[in-house]
């Protein structure tokens, strides 16, 4: 890798047994065990040699990839450093191709049943499995399961963009040309109308479940969501490509807000009106700082009554609500990952009471949707994700035919 993306070890080194931070000291608690599952579709065929030489250069220099978790008298993990064997956490399944009918749904019945194992808590919290299977949309497959104390989605993302290459340039990092306060505008707005399509989307759905009449000026189903935030100050690609370094302007870790959105599910005629909604939302939420306050009083509230009064906070807001919504933004060029093009990705995570999760993931000119559902409350997640984009499909068409001034796609 060239010097500017490389991960200096010693800069990095936390000190033996440094507690994690407080978000990350929540998600190793058993009632709170989340996932993050990152899929990338190849445009080749997977060379698993290649992948255990790229993260040894790269994921294992960062000191949270090569230490384990362990747990304190007192009741407080810390990350202990270890010496790690990258081949141990590059998984390699001998697949039966002959019985393999569907590869579309046997790549998602994989990626569901590993989501839900319990990860060794003895080892560094991160895998790494090759599928060389041809799908509809990629020759390969290669799906990182990593554990939430790591870090949110931002800086995962910024672990494979400082990972991957330029497909044009093989010696390149991914660039972007927007300035950051562009980038933050258009991060919202595309944020504001996936949370449109997101509310269209279920409106579409359950009009059909429901038998009470949705209709405009009718009674509508109240739902409450939580919405991800980044609190980083700085959002640029760029920036997260650099976010390891040090005398980084990110934050590498958890450091990441939610605000609690209640959800406009109801038919309307004007497919905009979702879109407004959402954002009339969001710009409440943001202008209240609400998603910094709920992070500082959790962290308030851990530091003087302990951990365990922190999670009951925690899991009575999630389970007060009935979905979690994130997005996170993606290369906006084509790029590899150790020689290898990707074609998309896509990202989802598990655990917690919520009955869906649904995360946005941008690659290119592609916004990838990922639901993570309770099938004993939405037997029928592909139906859920048809309307998701067919909400989307008639938000743009009434866009375009308003002039596109008043929402932009």
């Amino acid at each position: 890798m060239k010097k500017g993306n490389d991960v200096d070890r010693e800069e990095q080194e936390p000190a033996a047994n440094e507690p994690l931070s407080p978000v990350s000291q929540l998600f190793v608690l058993p009632g709170l065990y989340c996932v993050i599952v990152l899929t990338l579709g190849f445009k080749t065929r997977c060379n698993p040699s290649a992948i255990v030489e790229g993260i040894k250069n790269t994921w294992i220099k960062l000191p949270r990839f090569s230490s384990k978790v362990e747990m304190k008298k007192n009741g407080q993990a810390v990350w202990v450093p270890v010496t790690v064997r990258v081949e141990d956490h590059v998984i390699v399944p001998d697949l039966n191709h002959f019985s393999i009918e569907n590869p579309d749904q046997f790549i998602e019945d994989y990626t569901s049943n590993i989501a839900s194992t319990p990860m060794d808590m003895s080892r560094p919290l991160w895998e790494f499995h090759v599928l060389n299977i041809k799908t509809s949309n990629a020759k390969s497959v290669g799906i990182g399961k990593l554990h939430h104390s790591l870090g949110d989605g931002v800086s995962l993302m910024s672990l494979l963009l400082a990972s991957s290459r330029k497909v044009s340039d093989p010696k390149a990092p991914p660039t972007t040309t927007a300035t950051k306060k562009h980038a933050d505008s258009n991060a919202k707005k595309v944020n504001d109308v996936l949370l449109g399509m997101t509310q269209a989307g279920l409106s579409r759905y359950l009009s059909k479940k429901s038998d009470d009449d949705m209709a405009p000026g009718k009674k509508k189903i109240r739902l409450r969501g939580t919405v991800a935030v980044n609190l980083r100050p700085d959002t640029k690609i760029e920036d997260l490509t650099n976010m390891m370094e040090k005398g980084s302007k990110c934050r590498w870790g958890n450091f990441v807000g939610i605000v609690i959105f209640p959800l406009w599910v109801r038919c309307e005629d004007d497919p905009l009106e979702y879109v407004r909604k959402a954002k009339s939302t969001m710009d409440m939420k943001r202008i209240s700082m609400e998603a910094l306050i709920l992070y500082g009083l959790v962290k308030c509230i851990m530091k003087i009554f302990g951990v365990k009064a922190a999670e009951n906070i925690v899991k009575r807001v999630f389970g007060h609500t009935t979905l979690t919504f994130s997005s996170v933004m993606g290369p906006k060029e084509e790029v590899s990952l150790f020689d290898h093009p990707i074609s998309y990705v896509t990202a989802t995570a598990s655990g917690g009471p919520q009955a869906l999760i649904i995360h946005f993931v941008s690659y290119v000119d592609k916004i990838i949707i990922n639901l993570a559902v309770d099938t004993t409350v939405i037997p029928d997640p592909h139906q859920l994700c048809d309307d998701l984009v067919e909400s989307l499909d008639i938000i743009k068409l009434s866009a375009l035919e308003k002039g596109g001034h008043k929402v932009e796609v």
